[in-house]
Protein backbone atom coordinates (compact mmCIF):
# COMPACT_ATOMS: atom_id res chain seq x y z
CA UNK A 1 0.00 0.00 0.00
CA UNK A 2 1.35 3.60 -0.64
CA UNK A 3 1.85 5.44 2.16
CA UNK A 4 -1.55 7.19 3.94
CA UNK A 5 -3.76 5.28 2.54
CA UNK A 6 -5.23 2.31 4.90
CA UNK A 7 -6.24 -1.51 3.18
CA UNK A 8 -9.97 0.09 3.38
CA UNK A 9 -9.35 2.89 1.05
CA UNK A 10 -7.22 1.36 -1.45
CA UNK A 11 -9.94 -1.54 -1.86
CA UNK A 12 -12.85 0.93 -2.43
CA UNK A 13 -10.19 2.53 -5.42
CA UNK A 14 -11.79 1.70 -8.74
CA UNK A 15 -8.75 -0.25 -10.65
CA UNK A 16 -8.64 0.52 -14.30
CA UNK A 17 -10.47 -2.56 -16.11
CA UNK A 18 -8.38 -4.13 -19.39
CA UNK A 19 -10.09 -5.27 -22.15
CA UNK A 20 -9.16 -8.26 -23.78
CA UNK A 21 -10.50 -8.96 -27.52
CA UNK A 22 -10.53 -12.87 -28.41
CA UNK A 23 -10.29 -13.70 -32.32
CA UNK A 24 -11.60 -17.49 -32.64
CA UNK A 25 -11.14 -18.73 -35.94
CA UNK A 26 -12.08 -22.39 -37.39
CA UNK A 27 -9.27 -24.58 -35.96
CA UNK A 28 -11.20 -28.04 -33.86
CA UNK A 29 -8.86 -26.01 -31.00
CA UNK A 30 -11.99 -23.32 -30.97
CA UNK A 31 -14.05 -26.05 -29.15
CA UNK A 32 -11.98 -24.50 -26.48
CA UNK A 33 -13.41 -21.15 -26.49
CA UNK A 34 -15.93 -21.56 -23.65
CA UNK A 35 -12.97 -23.20 -21.57
CA UNK A 36 -10.63 -19.84 -22.56
CA UNK A 37 -13.48 -17.24 -21.91
CA UNK A 38 -14.44 -18.53 -18.57
CA UNK A 39 -10.30 -19.16 -17.13
CA UNK A 40 -9.61 -15.13 -18.84
CA UNK A 41 -13.05 -13.58 -16.69
CA UNK A 42 -11.37 -15.11 -13.21
CA UNK A 43 -8.63 -12.44 -13.84
CA UNK A 44 -9.48 -9.49 -11.47
CA UNK A 45 -10.59 -6.29 -13.80
CA UNK A 46 -10.43 -7.76 -17.03
CA UNK A 47 -13.35 -7.49 -19.70
CA UNK A 48 -13.39 -9.64 -22.47
CA UNK A 49 -15.25 -9.45 -26.08
CA UNK A 50 -14.78 -12.36 -28.68
CA UNK A 51 -15.00 -11.78 -32.51
CA UNK A 52 -15.59 -14.96 -33.82
CA UNK A 53 -15.10 -16.53 -37.84
CA UNK A 54 -18.03 -18.06 -39.52
CA UNK A 55 -15.92 -21.73 -39.53
CA UNK A 56 -15.10 -21.23 -35.69
CA UNK A 57 -18.72 -21.25 -34.84
CA UNK A 58 -18.80 -25.08 -36.35
CA UNK A 59 -16.65 -26.06 -32.84
CA UNK A 60 -18.25 -24.38 -29.61
CA UNK A 61 -21.89 -23.45 -28.12
CA UNK A 62 -21.85 -19.85 -28.59
CA UNK A 63 -24.66 -20.07 -25.45
CA UNK A 64 -21.58 -21.25 -23.54
CA UNK A 65 -20.17 -17.77 -24.03
CA UNK A 66 -20.70 -15.06 -21.20
CA UNK A 67 -19.29 -12.71 -23.10
CA UNK A 68 -20.31 -10.06 -25.97
CA UNK A 69 -19.72 -12.50 -29.29
CA UNK A 70 -19.54 -10.45 -32.66
CA UNK A 71 -19.30 -12.20 -35.86
CA UNK A 72 -19.32 -11.35 -39.57
CA UNK A 73 -22.96 -10.38 -39.71
CA UNK A 74 -22.80 -7.73 -36.71
CA UNK A 75 -20.33 -5.78 -38.82
CA UNK A 76 -22.66 -5.38 -41.76
CA UNK A 77 -26.15 -4.94 -39.41
CA UNK A 78 -24.03 -2.12 -37.62
CA UNK A 79 -23.44 0.23 -40.03
CA UNK A 80 -26.20 1.70 -42.17
CA UNK A 81 -24.85 4.91 -43.06
CA UNK A 82 -22.25 7.33 -43.40
CA UNK A 83 -22.05 8.69 -40.07
CA UNK A 84 -22.49 5.32 -38.59
CA UNK A 85 -19.79 3.70 -36.40
CA UNK A 86 -17.64 1.02 -37.93
CA UNK A 87 -17.81 -2.24 -36.19
CA UNK A 88 -13.78 -3.30 -36.82
CA UNK A 89 -12.59 0.51 -35.86
CA UNK A 90 -14.67 0.45 -32.69
CA UNK A 91 -13.28 -2.95 -31.45
CA UNK A 92 -9.78 -2.24 -32.09
CA UNK A 93 -10.26 1.27 -30.32
CA UNK A 94 -11.98 -0.62 -26.97
CA UNK A 95 -9.43 -3.20 -27.09
CA UNK A 96 -6.24 -2.87 -24.68
CA UNK A 97 -4.63 -6.51 -26.10
CA UNK A 98 -6.08 -8.78 -28.75
CA UNK A 99 -5.75 -12.67 -28.28
CA UNK A 100 -6.13 -14.76 -31.19
CA UNK A 101 -6.77 -18.26 -30.17
CA UNK A 102 -6.63 -20.26 -32.19
CA UNK A 103 -5.29 -19.23 -35.27
CA UNK A 104 -5.94 -22.30 -38.08
CA UNK A 105 -3.70 -22.09 -41.25
CA UNK A 106 -6.40 -20.05 -43.54
CA UNK A 107 -6.58 -16.89 -41.20
CA UNK A 108 -2.72 -17.39 -40.71
CA UNK A 109 -2.20 -17.42 -44.47
CA UNK A 110 -5.30 -14.02 -45.10
CA UNK A 111 -3.37 -12.16 -42.05
CA UNK A 112 0.22 -12.71 -43.54
CA UNK A 113 -0.72 -11.59 -46.97
CA UNK A 114 -3.10 -8.16 -45.95
CA UNK A 115 -6.32 -10.22 -46.74
CA UNK A 116 -9.11 -8.64 -44.76
CA UNK A 117 -12.33 -10.19 -45.79
CA UNK A 118 -14.64 -10.92 -42.72
CA UNK A 119 -15.12 -9.02 -38.92
CA UNK A 120 -11.88 -10.67 -37.57
CA UNK A 121 -9.52 -10.21 -39.91
CA UNK A 122 -10.66 -6.38 -40.56
CA UNK A 123 -10.05 -5.60 -36.61
CA UNK A 124 -6.64 -7.19 -37.12
CA UNK A 125 -5.55 -5.42 -40.18
CA UNK A 126 -6.60 -2.20 -38.69
CA UNK A 127 -4.95 -2.96 -34.97
CA UNK A 128 -3.14 -0.50 -33.36
CA UNK A 129 0.98 -1.69 -33.45
CA UNK A 130 1.25 0.04 -29.89
CA UNK A 131 -1.27 -2.48 -28.53
CA UNK A 132 -0.06 -6.42 -27.81
CA UNK A 133 -1.19 -8.71 -30.17
CA UNK A 134 -0.82 -12.18 -29.56
CA UNK A 135 -1.61 -15.56 -31.87
CA UNK A 136 -1.30 -19.07 -30.86
CA UNK A 137 -1.07 -21.25 -33.98
CA UNK A 138 -3.30 -23.91 -34.08
CA UNK A 139 -3.35 -26.69 -37.05
CA UNK A 140 -2.55 -30.28 -37.99
CA UNK A 141 1.11 -31.05 -37.74
CA UNK A 142 1.35 -31.76 -41.47
CA UNK A 143 -0.10 -28.00 -42.19
CA UNK A 144 2.50 -27.09 -39.42
CA UNK A 145 5.33 -28.58 -40.82
CA UNK A 146 4.42 -26.94 -44.22
CA UNK A 147 7.19 -25.01 -45.07
CA UNK A 148 5.21 -21.84 -45.77
CA UNK A 149 3.38 -21.58 -42.30
CA UNK A 150 6.89 -21.03 -40.60
CA UNK A 151 7.13 -17.87 -43.18
CA UNK A 152 3.66 -17.11 -42.69
CA UNK A 153 4.10 -17.12 -38.54
CA UNK A 154 7.34 -14.83 -39.39
CA UNK A 155 5.69 -12.57 -41.34
CA UNK A 156 3.00 -11.90 -38.01
CA UNK A 157 6.25 -11.38 -35.86
CA UNK A 158 7.32 -9.23 -37.95
CA UNK A 159 4.60 -7.20 -37.67
CA UNK A 160 5.10 -6.65 -34.39
CA UNK A 161 2.78 -9.28 -33.13
CA UNK A 162 3.54 -12.27 -30.41
CA UNK A 163 3.38 -16.27 -31.08
CA UNK A 164 2.35 -18.26 -28.30
CA UNK A 165 3.96 -21.35 -29.34
CA UNK A 166 2.20 -24.76 -30.39
CA UNK A 167 2.36 -27.21 -27.64
CA UNK A 168 2.86 -31.66 -28.76
CA UNK A 169 0.31 -33.38 -27.72
CA UNK A 170 -2.62 -36.32 -29.30
CA UNK A 171 -4.63 -34.33 -32.22
CA UNK A 172 -8.52 -34.80 -32.61
CA UNK A 173 -7.64 -36.57 -35.71
CA UNK A 174 -5.69 -39.13 -33.83
CA UNK A 175 -2.15 -37.62 -34.89
CA UNK A 176 0.38 -37.09 -32.67
CA UNK A 177 2.44 -33.93 -32.85
CA UNK A 178 2.06 -29.80 -32.67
Amino acid sequence: LEPGFSAEESSSVPQKKHRVLVGVTGSVAALKLPLLVTELLKIPGLEVKVVTTERAKHFYNAQEIPVTLYSDEDEWQLWKGRWDPVLHIELRRWADLMLVAPLDANTLAKLANGVCDNLLTCVIRAWDLSKPLLFCPAMNTAMWEHPITAQQVEQLKGFGYTEIPCVVKKLVCGDEGQ
